[in-house]
């Protein structure tokens, strides 16, 4: 039987594609402790479900992600910091964090190809979220922001090595980390954090879905060896990529999708179906 969420829904609006929304709009879709442990849960399951070979993620509601639920953030904190010792009290603290990072970790490490689908607000966790999505879609009206400095903590490190690399200018990225201020979705786009803007909320989602259709027809061993070539190539040198990629592909070279894909493209044929991996 399918799993339950009390903060997410999970829907299929195509074979091979898992649509994740955030839900819970009355908060703007914080991010509070149970709503992080259902996400690094589902996650786990879906990057070795054979019926999901891409995932939109998107936030049910008026806003993508308004950032961690603060007031539950707060509490965890002032909670651990009660009695004992200093050395006690910040290995707490440190247990608390490690949990939160569990989930970007989770994300980061999940094989299939990611769309985020981004409206209203995408502030502070939401920045994370979409930092490790591979392609983000927004809408017209959404506002980002790089919240943690006004809340005097530090962004996720994921967040804070990846932006660069994905937007290149690394000035940008800085003052948006220093200053926290609000861009739109036409700067975002110029700065290359996203790649399509929508005016509606509706727009979005059917772009998001037309997307992962296309991508879920092809072979997932390609799909997710590309995915896995690209995450390793970012923090690696080219030799070191090389080396990866012969190892790697002496064995997924090893299959039928290979034939199969030949045999259509040079028949000028659709793509063919592939079996789940």
């Amino acid at each position: 039987m399918p799993k339950s969420y009390e903060y997410l829904m999970i829907s299929h609006p195509s074979q091979y594609v898992t649509h994740v929304q955030m839900n819970r709009p009355d908060f703007k879709n914080a991010i509070n402790r149970k709503m992080n442990e259902e996400i690094c849960d589902l996650f786990e399951d879906l990057s070795v479900d054979a019926n999901t070979r891409v995932i939109i993620l998107s936030g049910h509601g008026k806003s993508f992600c308004a950032g961690i639920d603060l007031k539950e953030s707060l509490n965890m904190v002032s909670g651990a910091v009660e009695g004992d010792d200093t050395a006690r009290m910040a290995r707490r603290i440190r247990e608390k964090f490690r949990e939160n990072q569990k989930t970007y970790n989770v994300i980061a490490e999940c094989p299939k190809p990611i769309i985020t689908a981004i409206h209203g607000q995408c502030i502070g966790a939401g920045m994370d979220l979409i930092a490790l999505s591979d392609i983000r879609y927004a809408t017209s009206d959404t506002q980002f922001s790089m919240k943690d400095v006004d809340i005097a903590m530090t962004a996720d490190p994921n967040t804070l090595s990846r932006l660069p690399r994905i937007c290149g200018n690394e000035s940008w990225i800085r003052e948006l980390v220093f200053t926290a201020r609000k861009f739109d979705a036409e700067e975002a786009l110029q700065h290359d954090l996203i790649l399509k803007v929508y005016d509606t909320f509706e727009g979005l989602i059917k772009g998001a879905e037309r997307l992962a259709v296309n991508m879920s027809e092809r072979s997932p061993v390609a799909l997710q060896s590309a995915k896995i070539f690209l995450e390793y190539g970012r923090d690696h040198t080219t030799e070191d990529a090389l080396l990866f990629s012969a190892a790697w592909n002496q064995s997924q070279l090893q299959t039928e999708d290979l034939q199969k894909a030949a045999q259509a493209a040079a028949a000028d044929d659709a793509q063919p179906q592939y079996s789940k991996l």
